[in-house]
C-alpha cells in the first residue's frame, strides 16, 4: 500500500545549523568544514572524517556522542541509528515529527555531506572477493537516501566537486540553501547511489558467473560532458562503469582535445579489434572509420603493419582512428602523421614517438597500459524504447573453433592462415560483413549492406580502386581468402567473392542451401571451411 503524503509544503530557504560529514574521499572536506564553521554550523562526523576535522583545529562532535552508541563491528555499524536517521528524515513542519524528536532527543540534521566506500576503485584494482565485499558501503547509501528523500529540509552533497558551489551558496545566502538547489542535489544523490548499487550488482554477476540476472542494472559516473552526441543537436555524456578492461574508457589522453562521442565509439571499436591479435605473435594495426575497419594488418614491424593496413583503403583511412597492439615507436609515429588522423590508441608509446605526434596538436594520443582480453566475458548493452538489450560480449575466437572443411579441395596452409585472419576481422565489421585477406592483411572490406552480395561486390570494387592508387598490377583480392560473418544463404554471394578473386572461403555454414553453395565452390575449385559460429554485429 502506497504511503500518502500529508501535503506539507516545502520551505524555500532552509538555514543550515547542523551538518553531518562522513566521507571516504577526504578531498576538500577540511576546507568545507572551515566554511561551515564560519557560518556557525555545528559539525557532526565519524571515523577518519572526524579525525581530519579535529586535527584541523575545528570544533566537531563524534556521531557516537549523538547516538550514545559506540562504533562497532569494524565500523560496519556507526550511523544506523534513529539519532542519525531521525535527524535526517524528520519533517520540521509536522507536529507529530517534532514531538517525536523532542521525546527521543533527536536533533535535526540540515546538511549531509557523504561519499561512499571506494568499491569502484577496489574492483578496478582487482581486489579479491572478501576485500571487494568489505568495501560495499551500507551506512553511507542509507544516509544519502534518507537525506535526499527529505530534501524539503535537508541539503545532501555526495561529490567533492559540489563543495565550492555549496560554500558559495551559503556565503551569498546568509547560510541558507534554496529548495531548487536542494532538489538538484537530491536528484544527484539518488543517481549516485543507483550507480553505486549497479556497479556492485554487476560485479556480483561477474564474480558468480550469472549470465542473465533477473534484474539488470547499469550505472556509471560522468567522465566527460560532451559538446554534442553523434550529431550537433544531440546532448551526450561519457560515463565510466568501473569495469577493469583496458580501453578507451581507462586510457590516458596524452595530448589533443577531448574525444567526441563519435571518437569514443570508433576508438573503442578499433582497440577491441586490434586486441584480437596478440603482440607476441606479431605487431598489428587496425584503422577504423565510422566503427568499421577500413584496413587491418599484421607485419614484421609495427610500421610495416600500419603501412599494410593503410594500403587496403587509404582513402577511407583519412580522418580515421589508428589502433595498435604494441608499443608505438618513432618510426611508426612518423608514418601515421603523414595523413590526417583523429585518434591513435596503443598500449604504450616511446618518448620519441610522443614528441613526433606532439607536432600535430589536434591529434589525440591515448595510452591504455595493456590490451583487453578478447576471450573475457563481460556484457554489452543498447537501449530500445522502454528497455535495454543486454548480451554477453562476443568473446569467441576462431582459434578455439572446430573448423570443418566442406569442399573437395582443402585449403592450403597459407589459405587457412588467411581465412582465420579474415574471420577475426569480420567479427568486428557491421553485418552484412565480407572481408578479403591475404598474407596477414585485409585485401578489401565490405560492411553493413542489406545484401551480402552487395557487400562482396563493394569490397571487390574498393580492392580495384586500392590497386590503382597503389600502382599494383592487380587487386589484392586475387588469390585471397574471404570471410563472411554469417552463412551464405545462396550461391550468388559466393560467386561475387570468386569474381573478386577469392580462392578460399570461411563462413559459419548452416544455410538451407549449404549444399548448393558447396557445389558452386567445388565447381570453381574454391576451398571452403565452416566454423559453426556466426558473428552478427548490428
Amino acid at each position: 500500500m502506497a504511503v500518502v503524503s500529508k501535503m506539507i509544503p516545502a520551505p524555500d530557504q532552509v538555514k543550515i545549523r547542523t551538518a553531518l560529514l562522513s566521507v571516504s574521499d577526504k578531498t576538500g572536506i577540511v576546507e568545507l568544514a572551515k566554511a561551515l564553521s564560519e557560518h556557525g554550523v555545528r559539525l557532526l562526523s565519524t571515523g577518519g572524517t572526524f579525525k581530519a576535522i579535529r586535527d584541523a583545529g575545528l570544533p566537531v562532535t563524534d556521531v557516537s556522542d549523538v547516538t550514545g552508541f559506540p562504533e562497532i563491528m569494524d565500523g560496519r555499524v556507526k550511523t544506523l541509528h534513529p539519532g542519525v536517521h531521525g535527524g535526517l528524515l524528520a519533517i520540521r513542519d509536522d507536529a507529530e515529527h517534532v514531538k517525536a524528536m523532542e521525546e527521543h532527543k533527536i536533533g535535526a540534521i540540515d546538511l549531509a555531506v557523504i561519499n561512499l566506500y571506494p568499491f569502484e576503485e577496489v574492483r578496478a584494482a582487482g581486489g579479491d572477493y572478501p576485500t571487494t565485499v568489505e568495501n560495499i558501503d551500507i551506512g553511507g547509501p542509507a544516509m544519502i537516501r534518507a537525506a535526499a528523500k527529505n530534501h524539503a529540509y535537508v541539503t545532501v552533497v555526495v561529490d567533492p566537486q559540489d563543495y565550492p558551489q555549496l560554500i558559495q551558496t551559503l556565503a551569498s545566502n546568509d547560510g541558507q540553501t534554496a529548495y531548487a538547489f536542494r532538489q538538484k542535489l537530491a536528484a544527484r544523490a539518488y543517481a549516485r547511489t543507483a550507480a553505486y548499487d549497479a556497479m556492485i550488482s554487476n560485479w556480483f554477476t561477474e564474480a558468480l558467473d550469472i549470465e542473465i540476472p533477473r534484474y539488470r542494472t547499469l550505472g556509471g559516473a560522468l567522465s566527460q560532458e560532451m559538446r554534442y552526441g553523434e550529431n550537433p543537436h544531440q546532448a551526450a555524456g561519457f560515463y565510466l562503469t568501473g569495469e577493469k578492461r583496458p580501453g578507451v574508457a581507462t586510457a590516458r589522453l596524452l595530448q589533443g582535445k577531448q574525444l567526441s562521442y563519435n571518437n569514443i565509439n570508433d576508438t573503442d571499436a578499433a582497440f577491441e579489434l586490434v586486441s584480437e591479435f596478440f603482440p607476441e605473435n606479431a605487431p598489428a594495426c587496425a584503422i577504423i572509420k565510422h566503427a568499421n575497419p577500413c584496413g587491418v594488418a599484421i607485419g614484421t614491424s609495427l610500421t610495416d603493419a600500419y603501412k599494410r593496413a593503410l594500403a587496403c583503403d587509404s582513402v577511407s583511412a583519412f580522418g580515421g582512428i589508428v589502433a595498435l597492439n604494441t608499443l608505438l615507436d618513432a618510426e611508426t609515429a612518423t608514418e601515421i602523421v603523414k595523413i590526417f588522423t583523429e585518434v591513435i590508441i596503443a598500449p604504450d608509446v616511446t618518448d620519441e614517438a610522443q614528441a613526433i605526434i606532439a607536432a600535430k596538436k589536434n591529434l589525440r594520443l591515448l595510452v591504455t597500459g595493456g590490451l583487453p582480453d578478447p576471450r573475457s566475458r563481460g556484457f554489452t548493452a543498447k537501449t530500445v524504447s522502454g528497455g535495454l538489450l543486454v548480451q554477453t560480449r562476443d568473446n569467441a575466437m576462431v582459434e578455439d573453433l572446430d573448423l570443418r572443411v566442406v569442399t573437395k579441395r582443402a585449403p592450403t596452409e597459407q589459405e587457412l592462415i588467411d581465412m582465420k585472419f579474415a574471420y577475426k576481422v569480420a567479427k568486428h565489421v557491421k553485418s552484412n560483413a565480407v572481408v578479403y585477406a591475404k598474407d596477414g592483411q585485409t585485401a578489401a572490406i565490405g560492411a553493413g549492406q542489406m545484401s551480402r552480395v552487395d557487400s562482396a561486390r563493394i569490397a571487390g570494387l574498393k580492392a580495384e580502386e586500392a590497386a590503382k592508387a597503389m600502382g599494383w598490377a592487380e587487386p589484392m583480392t586475387r588469390g585471397s581468402a574471404v570471410a563472411s560473418e554469417a552463412f551464405l544463404p545462396f550461391a550468388d554471394g559466393l560467386l561475387s567473392m570468386i569474381a573478386a578473386g577469392a580462392k578460399a572461403v570461411i563462413q559459419p555454414g548452416g544455410s538451407m542451401r549449404d549444399e548448393e553453395v558447396i557445389a558452386a565452390a567445388d565447381e570453381h575449385g574454391v576451398a571452403m571451411v565452416f566454423t559453426g559460429m556466426r558473428h552478427f554485429r548490428h
